[in-house]
């Protein structure tokens, strides 16, 4: 008997289990241009703790590879299988399970979309702030498996900052409770954070207790243009004084695409601050006096709602203006802040030497810049050269103190830089605790620079 038909048997002929090859081919990979996959064998639509512990107890016998998928938003490879592969998509667990606005938490399944815990939260003047650019789409487990960020988290902090508790599935089918409800919880080692990041590689999250904050208000927005990207950058240290709950950069390479598509004015800018305040929203003329030492060249302001996404419009712009010139290979690198004008110019000289249009734009309150590699679509040859310079980007980053992602993950395409940041013995305390969790290295093998 197959795998697949077994499992159909042990999970019971109401579950959704998948195998017409041309379905499962849909859930093979994310949005990571060049991490190589194939169609797994079986596809499991999961609708609760229980299927997921009778699918990965048999996988775990039998030492079948299982891959977990929320969405498929990710940018790295880290939700990709191959033909040997179990696929457990959780996008079926998509209930809120509960709100509860005295303690400000709100627990839901992990399949729930970002953006629709925000909205449900929003009647009780409650928000979840962390914002990934695909919070519309992306779930709340893939963030919670990336550790992802967004514009907001200059100042609300990443992911892992509002994950409060979770339920896990392990590599064996037993279901645990991490973390608690309450604020502080130091009774035991965090194992709780160490799941978030993990990128599905410890166990299956099933389950999130997330804190919600008190709805900020509509914040004042401030749009700066600088001669270029070292002032640009030098600013954005400097207005970090001012508690933004955005602060973004872009650089010319992006501008220009931009205005290529849509002129919105920026044609003489060598980059550009988007700065948001939630808090303190008087203080936007002050930052503009602070933008006048680095060389402005023109600064405007509005708390006025109606003006926000105006002025936030060419960061949104940002990437389609890239996309629309060719075949396009994004992701993060985070890098100190101090640092991000040297990335920039020695991306910008990399750029000059490879030929190929590399525009850059990020969170420049963090530090998290998000360098986008253009390339000619069905040129082998060039995306070949593309893959090559998206490699030295991220050793640049890692040469200057930095890292060679802060939101998307390592997944399959940044596996052999990991050694760049770590050391050795640091790697290997990592395979030992991945040992512990999955023995038989069923979960998403060969992602994250674990084996």
């Amino acid at each position: 008997m197959s795998h697949a038909l077994k499992l159909q048997e042990l999970l019971g002929e109401n579950i959704s289990l998948i195998t017409d090859p041309d379905i499962t081919a849909s859930y093979s990979h994310d949005q990571a241009p060049f991490a190589s996959s194939a169609p797994p064998f079986a596809v499991l639509l999961a609708r609760s703790a229980q299927e997921i512990s009778i699918a990965l107890k048999y996988a775990n016998e039998h030492h079948i590879p299982v891959v977990t998928r929320g969405a498929g938003s990710g940018l790295a490879g880290g939700a990709n299988s191959t033909d040997a592969s179990l696929v457990i998509s959780l996008e079926k667990m998509n209930r809120i399970i509960s709100i509860d606005e005295q303690n400000q938490i709100a627990r839901v399944q992990a399949g729930v979309i970002n953006l629709d815990l925000d909205n449900a939260v929003k009647e009780h003047g409650l928000a979840y702030l962390p914002d990934p650019a695909s919070r519309d789409w992306s779930t709340l487990g893939g963030n919670a498996a990336t550790n992802a960020g967004g514009m907001c988290c200059v100042k609300y902090g990443v992911t892992a900052a509002h994950v409060r508790a979770m339920q896990v599935v392990l590599a064996n089918g037993q279901v645990i409770e991490l973390g608690s409800d309450t604020k502080k919880s130091v009774t035991t080692y965090d194992l709780l954070h160490l799941f978030v990041g993990s990128e599905g590689t410890l166990g299956v999250i099933t389950e999130l207790t997330l804190n919600l904050e008190v709805r900020p208000q509509s914040p004042a927005t401030l749009v700066a243009t600088f001669p270029n990207i070292n002032l640009a950058a030098s600013a954005s240290s400097a207005l970090l004084k001012f508690r933004p709950s955005m602060l973004e950069i872009i650089d010319q390479t992006t501008l220009n695409a931009v205005e290529a598509w849509h002129p919105l004015g920026f044609e003489v800018s060598g980059a550009v601050l988007i700065m948001q305040l939630d808090e303190n929203k008087d203080q936007c003329e002050a930052a503009l006096e602070v933008c006048k030492e680095f060389k402005l060249i023109d600064g405007v302001f509005s708390d006025d709602p109606a003006d926000t996404a105006d002025l936030i419009r060419v960061r949104k712009m940002a990437y389609p203006a890239l996309e629309r010139m060719g075949a396009t290979l994004l992701d993060d690198v985070a890098l100190p802040i101090s640092e991000i004008a040297h990335f920039v110019e020695k991306v910008e000289k990399l750029s000059q030497e490879s030929g190929l249009v590399i525009g850059i734009f990020g969170h420049a309150g963090d530090g998290n810049m998000h360098p986008t590699i253009v390339h000619g679509h069905g040129d082998a040859k060039a995306a070949a050269k593309a893959i090559e310079v998206f490699e030295e980007i991220v050793r640049i980053a890692q040469s200057l103190g930095g890292t060679a992602s802060g939101e998307h993950g390592i997944g399959l395409i940044k596996t052999k830089l990991i050694g760049n940041e770590i050391s050795p013995t640091v790697i290997e305390l990592q395979r030992d605790i991945k040992r512990v969790f999955d023995p038989n290295n069923i979960l998403n093998p060969g992602k994250k620079f674990l084996s």
